[in-house]
């Protein structure tokens, strides 16, 4: 069981007691004691799905950069491009080992010219931390690092509903374009909300100080009739929503021996960033994935449908014609689409949709295909 290393205790986010009242059934994620559900994964997905969600994503990963080398040493460290980013700005990038692996996936958010704020994966908060001390300390850079994880707290509403009661609490909010941010004043707190998202649906997610985040709840969510739009939702339908959206998840998709171009993430590298803005330099990992960029990689991830209603679940092996092909990274059967779906890595040669190919379920296996991801796409907004 992973512990908090301050304390040798689980952690609990500044909304543990709002998940006990609410029924949520605690289980340990990460070294935090987190809400599984509150009574029904399927009802939970589905909420989301249909109308809204509110997920405590407190226990991921939040640091403050300030300092005026902070630009320079997020662009060494990170593969998508920093030095162009402007304020209010949020982008998805990847933090590479030197062999081009993943030491974790970030959102980046631009603050100010000096200014930058880092959400990254829970169960990597602490060895990104070492990685980036050591960094700062190998090269010189200046800057300060600040981990605000426990101080604040984060919570992701998300659904097609979202935005629309965003509304009637913010113009401003409900105006955000995808992978923006705003900064505003909550009585006593400052804010600070973004329009990313990871269930395939619309929303915000909001960070703000943690003895404030009951209070704006209640003042976001309403008591009564939004508490019916926007329902308390756990870890369960976050993963089965993240799937059916086909998210990488630290772990099972992306890990250290994973690279961005295996993983399908190559949006998030930037192999030029150095040539169009000098200042940016190189990254770390940067010669690695030039040269599986020039030479390809070994496997890549696909989206696999199954035949039948069990699902396939991590570390299965994709087999054809008897021989072994790949393996499942994540699986489930989707609520949304009513069928057992998969995300798996495979032989480039046997990833072209319609491919079919056998799931080892253990006793039995499975015949699937290859088909396109995402599984799941939301309808466009009205």
């Amino acid at each position: 069981m992973s512990t908090s290393v301050e304390t040798g205790q689980l952690l609990r986010t500044a909304l543990y007691d709002y998940h006990v009242s609410h029924g949520g059934k605690m289980v340990e994620y990460a070294g935090w004691e987190m809400p599984l559900h509150y009574g029904s994964i399927l009802e939970e997905h589905n909420q989301v799905r249909r109308s809204g969600g509110m997920f405590d994503v407190s226990h991921m990963g939040r640091l403050r950069f300030g300092g005026k080398d902070a630009r320079k040493f997020l662009d060494h460290v990170c593969t998508r491009q920093i030095v162009d980013m402007t304020p209010g700005a949020v982008r998805y990038s990847i933090v590479c080992n030197p062999a081009g692996g993943c030491h974790d996936d970030v959102l980046v958010y631009k603050l100010g010219e000096h200014d930058f704020y880092m959400v990254c994966n829970a169960a990597n908060r602490l060895k990104l931390v070492k990685h980036f001390n050591d960094v700062k300390s190998e090269r010189g850079f200046v800057f300060k690092m600040e981990d605000e994880t426990q101080s604040t707290a984060m919570i992701a509403i998300q659904g097609p509903k979202v935005m629309g009661l965003m509304g009637g609490f913010s113009r401003e909010v409900a105006a955000l374009k995808r992978y923006r941010f705003v900064e505003k004043n909550l009585i006593l707190a400052k804010v600070m909300i973004s329009r990313t998202g990871y269930t395939g649906e619309d929303g915000v997610e909001v960070i703000l100080p943690a003895r404030f985040v009951n209070k704006a709840l209640d003042m976001m969510l309403g008591q009564n009739e939004a508490m019916e739009t926007i329902k308390p939702t756990g870890l369960g339908a976050r993963d089965s929503l993240r799937l059916e959206a086909s998210m990488a998840l630290y772990g099972h998709e992306i890990d250290e021996e994973r690279d961005p171009w295996s993983a399908g993430v190559q949006f998030a590298i930037k192999l030029d960033k150095g040539v169009e803005h000098p200042e940016a330099g190189r990254f770390i990992g940067q010669d690695a994935l030039e040269n599986i960029a020039k030479n390809g990689t070994r496997q890549k991830l696909a989206g696999l449908e199954l035949e039948g209603k069990r699902s396939a679940r991590q570390g299965m092996k994709v087999m054809i014609g008897g021989k072994d092909a790949g393996v499942v990274t994540s699986g489930c059967l989707s609520p949304t689409l009513g069928k057992a779906i998969a995300m798996a890595y495979v032989e480039p040669a046997h990833t072209a949709v319609g491919t079919a190919v056998q799931i080892d379920l253990g006793k039995v296996t499975a015949e699937a295909k290859v088909v396109p991801m995402p599984f799941y796409k939301a309808p466009p907004s009205t």
